[in-house]
């Protein structure tokens, strides 16, 4: 019964079978703080709703402040984010060096809350063994509490840290995806590797759906949709776009012409 409800979750999360999912991240404020475009989150989160996006990821207090709220729209798939990270925070110039990583609610309350299913970070090349290690541990016990409640489980699976030189390389993307499938992940979030013929490898060498995350605000809404293009072209499941929606020109264009992007449908000149 539990697969079931994965199996029909996921498919609802995934926008079907006919489409790739288009995703909206909105879950940056809890690791990075109110950065522009998260104002009026309540606000942002029904613009979304009325785009024709598949799925949203949010913390779950943010979900819970929206369902105590007038709804007024269709709500896409939910995904939760489970955890907290320091691994923004750790590197670069002003990096504090700290790894952390914690699990702040269970699969099962995600359910409560509403989800559809639930998302978790996995972060290798750091150098450091003991943070790795309880990487792969908690996503593992995460795995086996969604297997119970009937959740899909999406991991973020990146290459963060020292040991890091670029992290969309197609070796430490074959590396993190196949040990994420090894955990028991139902679908994956992860980074593009920069063109499509790589991308497409990774997708190919992965049995299960990968979709690729925005990242960093792009340079333009046109750049950014030229990525959106090539994930569809390399045959990922779909995208996670935070900062490019939020952050866009014209969100709601954006996504428009995202949308046609995914489905193999010549935008709209902007």
């Amino acid at each position: 019964m539990s697969e079931c409800g994965k199996r029909i979750r996921l498919n609802r999360v995934l926008g079907g079978s006919k489409r790739r999912a288009l995703v909206v991240a909105f879950d940056h404020a809890l690791v990075l703080g109110p950065i522009p475009g998260t104002e009026d989150p309540l606000g942002k989160i029904r613009q979304f709703a009325r785009a024709d996006v598949d799925a949203l990821l949010l913390n779950l207090g943010l979900i819970r402040q929206f369902a105590n709220s007038p709804i007024q729209v269709r709500l896409p798939a939910l995904i939760a984010r489970l955890d907290w990270t320091t691994v923004w925070s750790a590197f670069g110039e002003n990096g504090s060096g700290v790894l952390r990583s914690a699990v702040l609610a269970t699969p099962e309350a995600a359910l409560r809350q509403g989800a559809d299913a639930v998302l978790t970070y996995l972060v290798v090349g750091t150098g450091d063994v003991d943070f790795e290690m309880k990487e792969i541990t908690r996503n593992a016990e995460v795995a086996r509490e969604c297997e119970r409640s009937g959740i899909p489980l999406i991991v973020e699976c990146l290459a963060r840290g020292k040991d890091v030189r670029n992290p969309g390389d197609p070796a430490w993307l074959n590396l993190h995806t196949r040990m994420a499938v090894e955990l028991g992940a139902d679908a994956l979030k992860t980074d593009y590797s920069g063109d499509v013929a790589s991308m497409r490898s990774v997708v190919k060498n992965c049995p299960i759906p990968i979709l690729v995350l925005g990242g960093s605000r792009q340079a333009s809404d046109k750049q950014a949709l030229n990525v959106v293009r090539q994930v569809a072209e390399a045959g990922a499941a779909g995208v996670f776009f935070g900062r490019n929606v939020f952050q866009a020109e014209n969100m709601s264009a954006f996504l428009e012409n995202a949308r046609a992007a995914l489905d193999g449908v010549v935008a709209p000149a902007t």
